[in-house]
């Protein structure tokens, strides 16, 4: 149906077109007739009936159909986007009669629908009464633990898990496992799990903590795999305490074993019973070197008691090195690590400070600066070379640092230590053909890649965990192409912003960005974004009266240049969604600049996508759709960046339905159906 200023230009320009018309035929009949009075009367009513019928003609059309079908096509759109919605108006006018039709329509179906809603509910009843009972499990469950499927997709993390990524916008259903731990060595030991679901351990360095990570292959649907962790670095901090209190006790032994030579040596000069002297004298002596033996024994066997208690882990070289050279860069020495990378079974954190403090003395007495390191697979061991230019080291070199403490504090483990934990020794050897030198250390093969142990099948547990949605494995891989994905497929990102004003070119700033996440076809509740931002300027009254944020409220936000990296994140792969958004993509390309992140994925706008799908209705506005399709917004929501964006995307879940009864089913069509109405032309 064209749209009512159309229809309302014809109708107003056929009036004018009859009335003039008339006049002007009206006037030359009676200059050429000159008829009488009578004559004249009935003349002129004639003449101007034309458009006195067709001026009432089109005031009854509007008002008994026209006006009833603009109703008629909003209660149709209502239908659709919300069918259990009860607060539909009476069909008026010439369409009157259809109400009875129409009223059995949409009753039977909402019957069908409460049917079909009622038989799904009868059936997930079991499930969902397991689902019920098991549900407390994982919540007081203090091992964070992750479920992802074949693809890498996180599809459950408990609590815990929560708890330790509290600081990871990452974190989030659907979302790549390595975007939330970025660790080769991760990704690749999730391939190659074994089908049988044997573990496999796992190490991760990096800052701030060290995690220990226990992998198993599930036996589900979707393939994936299951993931505990353990945060090591209190348990490496404890041990540290721990050796602190040690270290101020044992030199208080001996003391007193000195005292106690001390005294002996005293007792010597005591011009008393000589035989009594002497004996006294060989029992005080004996005594005293047997405890200063003994201590010293204590000393030796402390020291070496953290590592005599860690277990060697499987570890990604590479993810070492990194770790390593993140320790060295504030030195300004130059790591590379060269090479194959391959699995190594080490205590990695011994290993790491070994390996730090190696490198540091090496500096000392020769002049390096930049260093090359590599991992050579032998028969039974992997050879880890420490490469530079210059000449190798002595022997005598090696063993005095063997002697030399990781640390600072006097009980830390020798570097004899942790070779003795490994089964290694050091040597220094020039290398074949060139002008470089290496020091090699042999490390312990991983055992990658042997045959898992034949276990017992247990069976599994149903867990219900609060943060999880296991119909995300049923998504396309992620390197599908997004173009041809499914509406119901797409991972979107609704997201608004509030700034000091509308002229964003002119310096107006940010001072709110906030998004929520549909997933499934489903606004995930407790996956949000919300951050003020200090725009470095004066907030305006005017701005303040809408959006009711005060510079106050801004002072302590921090910048747009932190925030934006992190809400980058948070997006991830998904495909933004905003409600006019060009503006807000303006605000968010002119605050990232030429260094910032680029948002460069694809984005959705409800204002376009509603004028695509209603071009004759007025009022596209969110306030006017949110009316439209009984959206609401929670009391003093409005005009803010969170609260925006979670009824823009229940306005997007609205038109979706519609969307695909017109035959739009990709994100493709949708992006071509936007640019049309993007370009005026006709959808």
């Amino acid at each position: 149906m064209p749209s009512r200023q159309n229809l309302l230009g014809l109708w107003m320009l056929l009036c004018g077109v009859l009335l003039f018309g008339g006049i002007g035929l009206l006037l030359w009949l009676d200059t050429v007739l000159t008829p009488a009075t009578p004559e004249r009367i009935a003349l002129w009513v004639l003449g101007l009936s034309p458009a006195v019928v067709v001026l009432m003609l089109g005031m009854v059309l509007e008002r008994r159909l026209f006006r009833p079908l603009r109703q008629f096509q909003v209660l149709l759109a209502r239908l659709v986007a919300s069918p259990d919605a009860r607060s539909d108006f009476p069909l008026d006018g010439w369409l009157k009669p259809l109400q009875p039709d129409l009223d059995h329509i949409r009753d039977g179906w909402r019957g069908d629908r409460a049917r079909l809603r009622d038989a799904r509910d009868e059936g997930a009843a079991e499930a969902l009464r397991i689902q019920q009972e098991l549900e407390g499990v994982l919540q007081v469950l203090d091992l964070p633990l992750l479920i992802c499927d074949d693809h890498q997709r996180l599809l459950l993390f408990n609590p815990a898990a929560r708890t330790l990524f509290h600081d990871q916008p990452a974190l989030g259903l659907g979302r790549r496992i390595s975007q939330l731990l970025p660790h080769a060595s991760l990704n690749d030991a999730l391939k190659q799990l074994p089908q049988d679901g044997s573990p496999r351990q796992l190490l991760l360095p990096g800052e701030p903590r060290w995690l220990r990570c226990e992998l198993r292959r599930l036996g589900a649907r979707h393939g994936g795999a299951l993931i505990t962790l353990r945060d090591t670095t209190h348990e490496l901090e404890s041990d540290q305490r721990w050796r602190r209190e040690l270290a101020a006790l044992l030199p208080r032994l001996r003391g007193h074993a000195g005292s106690l030579g001390s005294a002996a040596d005293a007792l010597v000069q005591v011009e008393h019973n000589p035989e009594l002297q002497h004996r006294l004298e060989q029992a005080i002596s004996q005594e005293s070197q047997a405890l200063s033996q003994k201590v010293e024994a204590l000393t030796r066997l402390v020291e070496s008691h953290q590592l005599s208690q860690s277990g060697l882990e499987e570890t990604w070289s590479n993810d070492l090195f990194s770790a390593l050279g993140e320790r060295l860069h504030e030195d300004a020495i130059e790591l590379t690590p060269v090479g194959i990378p391959v699995w190594i079974r080490v205590d990695g954190p011994a290993l790491l400070a070994m390996l730090e403090r190696l490198i540091r003395e090496l500096v000392q007495i020769r002049p390096v600066e930049a260093l090359d390191i590599e991992v050579l697979l032998g028969n039974k061991r992997v050879y880890l070379d420490l490469i530079w230019q210059g000449e190798p080291l002595t022997d005598h070199q090696l063993s005095v640092w063997h002697a030399l403490h990781l640390f600072d504090d006097p009980l830390s483990p020798r570097i004899e230590d942790v070779l003795a934990q490994h089964g290694a020794e050091l040597w220094s050897q020039p290398r074949n053909d060139t002008d470089t030198a290496s020091l090699r250390l042999p490390l312990p093969a991983s055992s990658r890649g042997a045959r898992p142990q034949p276990r017992t099948e247990q069976p599994a547990d149903q867990t219900r965990p609060e943060f999880h949605d296991f119909s995300i494995a049923e998504l396309p891989a992620p390197d599908a192409a997004l173009a041809h994905t499914r509406l119901e497929e797409l991972e979107l990102v609704v997201f608004d912003t509030e700034t000091t004003g509308l002229d964003l070119r002119g310096g107006d700033q940010i001072i709110s960005l906030a998004a929520c996440r549909i997933l499934r076809g489903r606004l995930l509740a407790q996956d949000s974004f919300d951050q003020l931002i200090n725009p470095q300027r004066p907030i305006p009254p005017d701005s303040t009266a809408i959006h009711h944020l005060t510079d106050a409220d801004v002072a302590n936000a921090p910048p747009i240049e932190v925030v934006l990296p992190r809400f980058h994140q948070y997006v991830g792969p998904g495909v933004l969604v905003a409600h006019n958004a060009v503006f807000d993509l303006l605000a968010l390309r002119l605050a990232s600049g030429e260094t910032g992140p680029a948002f460069d994925m694809p984005v959705l706008d409800t204002l376009l996508l509603s004028r695509a799908i209603d071009p004759t209705l007025e009022g596209h506005g969110l306030d006017a759709l949110a009316e439209r399709f009984e959206l609401t917004f929670p009391p003093g929501t409005r005009h803010t960046a969170l609260g925006d964006a979670r009824v823009t995307a229940e306005l997007l879940l609205a038109l979706l339905p519609r969307l695909r009864s017109r035959g739009i089913e990709t994100l493709k069509q949708l992006l071509e159906l936007q640019r049309e109405v993007e370009q005026g032309r006709p959808s």
